[in-house]
Formats: C-alpha cells, structure tokens, sequence
C-alpha cells in the first residue's frame, strides 16, 4: 500500500513538473504554421472590434466543400476592424498569404495538411475590382493544379472562416496574413517572404509587436497585444497548477490571447512571456505563467472596460502582475 501511494505521489510530482517546466521555464512558441488558431481568437469585418464567432469551414456537407475550393470570381476590397484594408472573394470570405511562399518567381510551399487548414484559391474566373492593385495571375502547384495570385503570392482561405468578414487566419503561426490591395500583408505588419520591400526577408524593425506595453491614464503601464488590445487575466484560472476556469460560454466574451514570438514582445521581461496549451489543445499566450485574454467589449485600443469585471478580471502590468489600483502620483 505504501508503495502504491509513493508511486502516486511521485506521479503527481511529475505532473507538477512537467506543468512548470511548460510554462516557469521560458515557454515556447506557437511552432504550427498552418494548425489551429488559439481558441476564440477571432475577428470579422463589420462586426466591431475583435468580434468574430468559432466554428469550422468546410466541416459538413457538399455545398461547403465546393465552396472553400471555389474560384475567387470578382475580389474585392473590405474593411477588417484592427486590420485595415483587405481582400475578399466574391462571396466575402478574406484571402490569405503565407510568408513561406515565394511572389519571384510564384511557388506555394502550402501542401498536405497545410493545403486542408489553407484551401488553395483556384487560378481562373478571377477578376479585381477597382481599390485592388496587385495584378492577378497564376501559379502551377506540386500537384499540377493552378492556383490565384495576387502580386505574384499564392492566394488562399482559411478553414476556420466560416462566413462572409471572417479573419481568423490574420497572424496564424506568426506567417499568414490577409491579403492587403496591394497585394502586401494586410494590418502594416512585417512583410514576408524573400520578395517583400529591400530587405530581402529580414524582419522589420518597425513592424508591430506581438506583446507591448501601453500608458493607461487610469491603470498605469498595462500589457496589450498587437492589435493594442488590453489583456486580462481571470482570477478563477491559476497558475500553480496550471488551471483555465473560462471555458465554454465564457470564451464568447473573454477570447485567449495569442501565442507570440520572443522578437514580437516589446516593453516586457521574456522570461514573463510563455505559451500554455488549453484543455481543448488549443495555445494561448501566458503572462508570468497566467493566461490572458482580451474582452469582447473594448471597442477598440486603449479600451479597459474589462477591468474589474465581476471583481474577477484584471489588466496585467509590464511586470506581469494584475492591476487593481490606479498608479501612484
């Protein structure tokens, strides 16, 4: 009997340990170019500031099958909310390009399963209306089929935009972007890729960051993400042991924040940055080793209306503690 609870203490222990070394030893980062997106992380043209709903495209019958390999028709161009400008097909749904192609000469490195997530858009019966300058054109895929290019990058969908406006796929694995008019990464952020600007690939010191620090007036220096999003975190989750208490219905107004890259955080310790994996499999980005989130009612950057929210959500601080009183003057 002793030695059975020995070896389920010691189990436990390992539990523990493996739970710490994911999140307290640095974290790592969202590695899947083309998998899923972080549960929730969501945003839709014309539906305000980071709305969007979950769901997957093409999971059922015929008719959505036929329509995420359908001929783009006549593109043209929409607004995005915290995006900007971008693409879409004929029938609404965003156009995507992946930073691992190449636009001189065209080639599409998406294939396999990375061809399911990111359905190819068909060459042919593709015209642009007026707004979008990137020419139209063609490219010859490994399996012989042609594929929609826009300035010369492959063009494609993603599987998790279920309806006309959707942007989930924007800034999946740090490498797929919406299409901007001009055939350019949509949102001003860095271009990919070894044809985008003069610098042959290289990153670009201005681009956004993925995790940043902003001056709120009320709550002092506060963590946002790359949209300028405030994030919070939840006091039912934990952090030692790793628990995420906002599952369900409560993802429908507190969506996890993404996973970023260590070069993305400005303003921010990265020993404080880490990337925990939810109950449904799903990364969400952790700060300090808590989960944050951001709340479907900011409308839009610098918008802290979740602070305090049920005595239960809080800002996060550039040194990853919650907020809960306004700076000392």
């Amino acid at each position: 009997m002793n030695k059975l609870r020995h070896a389920s203490l010691a189990g436990a222990a390992i539990t523990v340990m493996a739970l710490t070394a994911a999140c307290g030893g640095g974290g790592s980062s969202a590695k899947d170019d083309y998998g899923k997106a972080p549960a929730g992380s969501s945003s839709k043209i014309g539906e305000g500031y980071g709305a969007g709903s979950a769901g997957s495209y093409g999971s059922g019958g015929s008719s959505q099958t036929q329509a995420k390999n359908a001929p783009a028709k006549e593109m043209t161009v929409r607004e995005a909310p915290g995006i900007g400008s971008v693409v879409a097909d004929s029938t609404g749904m965003t156009l995507y390009r992946f930073d691992k192609d190449t636009a001189k000469p065209p080639a599409s490195m998406c294939d396999g399963d990375c061809a399911k997530a990111w359905p190819p858009v068909p060459a042919g019966d593709a015209t642009a209306a007026s707004g979008i300058g990137a020419a139209v054109g063609e490219v010859e895929r490994s399996d012989g089929t042609k594929q929609l290019t826009l300035a010369g990058w492959p063009v494609y969908r993603y599987a998790k935009d279920t309806a006309p406006g959707d942007t989930k796929g924007q800034g999946v694995g740090g490498t797929w972007s919406a299409f901007a008019p001009d055939g350019k990464k949509a949102g001003g952020g860095k271009q990919g890729g070894a044809q985008d600007g003069a610098q042959g690939g290289k990153p670009d010191a201005q681009a956004p960051a993925g995790v940043s620090v902003a001056d709120n007036p009320a709550l002092g220096k506060i963590v946002v993400d790359g949209q300028g999003r405030t994030l919070y975190r939840f006091n039912k989750d934990s952090a030692w042991p790793m628990k995420f208490a906002c599952t369900g219905t409560c993802l429908d107004t507190w969506k996890p924040a993404e996973p970023v890259e260590k070069s993305a955080v400005r303003g921010v310790p990265d020993k404080l940055i880490s990337t925990v994996t939810r109950p449904d499999g799903t990364k969400q980005l952790a700060v300090d080793c808590w989960p944050v989130y951001w709340f479907t009612g900011d409308k839009k950057p610098g918008d802290t209306a979740g602070q305090g929210k049920q005595g239960l959500w809080f800002a996060v601080n550039d040194q990853g503690k919650k907020v809960t009183s306004a700076p000392q003057g």
